[in-house]
């Protein structure tokens, strides 16, 4: 029989009584039921939020800090069953699910531990004059399906921290393990202030045009992050949109082939390529590409695509069938267009389950779809580069500026590098480092706003200054 879970509005566990079906990727069973919400459960979830806004805005901030701990503790104790729940409906394989959840946890904790201090403007004999952060109101938090936990928390706890409450939608294709989460902290959280409401893509739209919402905080493909923005300008709303990126790594030729191909495979490779700062264009000087790229399709050999139930898988399926079609078209186009292919590139369309080969391309020109375009799946392109100038070029010519990444021995010229590239997060000899502490976000069309840290914290809230007259007062 199939589990039927629960929405959370008001504190409590409801259902429509019409239900969506959610599949497994990797053998497109079906293993769950959510509700399918309409424009009525969205009012009575966004009128719960907005009553208990009127409580919770006031609430010592020591009190937000207990219950966003609650959270990353009913999280934390229930590792085991949410992973092998997320493994089911995303595809990943269970270690990097264990990772998801336990980094939701611990990302949670830490964000509940972030300060918004006022700050004095002006102190001065005639004046004094602080500047306070005041919470938004109710927020719309809308959810993808690559990391449906971490990316539910990063906007639960910074929502919750600033006095905010929120309406948050989960991707259609991978709720479940929110919704257990939902089930977890329904009496650790009062009530109305996290509501998880379930419905299809059209559940979206009504969250930005609902006029009791008063920011939007989004996480996915920039085509959608751009009609967001559209939709939340009729009433002006607050937006937070960490989209899309083709995210470039560059290669020094003072870089040790033997030391980084594993590292750039899997900054490349992990969640099958499902990630918005996958390194999705890999860039090596024309020194080591030979020895490099074959290293790196040498170690892709060894990987073994399958179920992420199953012992000894490390990439799992495509998380969606819309995405896998979409992935083996671009291969397709590339095989139409006769670039060569180090490993993979041979799909079969009659198995079961959204599998893709890992597949690595020999340097593909500059304006092949499979480099131009965010892939989000397992694909790897590596070009061949001669000098720094270039590299940074080619990488900063794209639309996208999320992240990058330099790989070299030289970490002072890495860091040289890095500042020369447009976008938002640069690692220097790593990749997929967030920390809860410092801001992140997009560059050019990969985003507005930004998460974590401080800098996160304020989107959920607006500034007020307030000025007293010191040498004017009224009796």
């Amino acid at each position: 029989m199939v589990t039927q879970y629960k929405n959370l509005i008001n504190g409590e566990m409801v259902t429509t009584g019409e239900w969506l079906d959610v599949v497994n990727p990797a053998n497109e069973e079906v293993i769950g039921q959510v509700p399918a919400c309409g424009q009525g459960e969205l009012d009575k979830a966004v009128a719960a939020a907005r009553a208990a806004f009127k409580t919770w805005k006031n609430t010592p901030i020591e009190e937000r800090r207990a219950a966003i701990m609650a959270i990353s503790g009913a999280i934390k104790e229930n590792a085991d069953e949410l992973y092998r729940l997320l493994t089911s409906e995303q595809g990943k394989p269970h270690d990097q699910a264990k990772g998801e959840i336990y980094g939701a946890a611990g990302m949670s904790a830490a964000q509940s531990t972030l300060e918004l201090a006022e700050e004095i403007t002006e102190d001065s004999d005639t004046r004094l004059s602080r500047t306070r952060r005041v919470p938004v109101g109710v927020v719309g938090g809308i959810v993808p399906w690559n990391f449906p936990v971490m990316m539910a928390v990063q906007k639960i706890a910074p929502a919750m921290l600033s006095g905010c409450t929120i309406v948050l939608k989960p991707s259609p294709f991978t709720p479940l393990t929110t919704l257990r989460i939902a089930e977890l902290i329904a009496d650790k959280v009062p009530a109305g202030v996290v509501n998880i409401i379930t419905g299809e893509d059209d559940l979206g739209p009504m969250i930005t045009a609902h006029p009791d919402i008063d920011k939007i905080t989004f996480t996915g493909s920039t085509a959608t992050g751009k009609k967001i923005m559209e939709g939340a300008s009729a009433d002006l709303k607050r937006i937070t949109l960490e989209l899309g990126g083709n995210d470039a790594s560059i290669v020094m030729p003072d870089a040790d082939p033997k030391k980084v191909a594993e590292q750039l495979f899997w900054a490349s490779f992990s969640n099958a390529g499902q990630i918005c700062v996958a390194a999705k264009r890999t860039y090596i000087h024309e020194d080591i590409y030979d020895e490099l790229s074959q290293a790196i399709a040498d170690y892709a050999k060894n990987i073994t695509v399958g179920d992420g139930a199953q012992q000894g898988t490390g990439v799992g399926p495509i998380q969606n069938k819309k995405q896998y079609d979409r992935v083996v078209e671009l291969i397709s186009d590339a095989k139409d267009n006769g670039y060569k292919f180090l490993t993979g590139g041979d799909v079969d369309p009659s198995g079961t389950g959204y599998y893709v080969p890992i597949t690595i391309l020999d340097n593909p020109p500059e304006d092949a779809r499979i480099v131009a375009e965010e892939q989000f799946g397992p694909v790897m392109p590596l070009m061949k580069f001669s000098t720094e100038e270039e590299a940074i070029a080619r990488a900063n010519a794209s639309e996208y500026g999320l992240a990058g990444a330099v790989w070299t021995a030289d970490t002072d010229n890495g860091v040289k590098i890095a500042e020369q590239l447009e976008t938002g997060t640069v690692w220097v000899n790593e990749f997929l480092h967030l920390s809860p502490f410092a801001p992140f976000g997009g560059h050019k069309q990969s985003g507005f706003g930004a998460e974590y840290g401080t800098e996160g914290l304020k989107e959920f809230t607006y500034p007020q200054v307030i000025t007293v007259k010191k040498d004017n007062v009224v009796a």
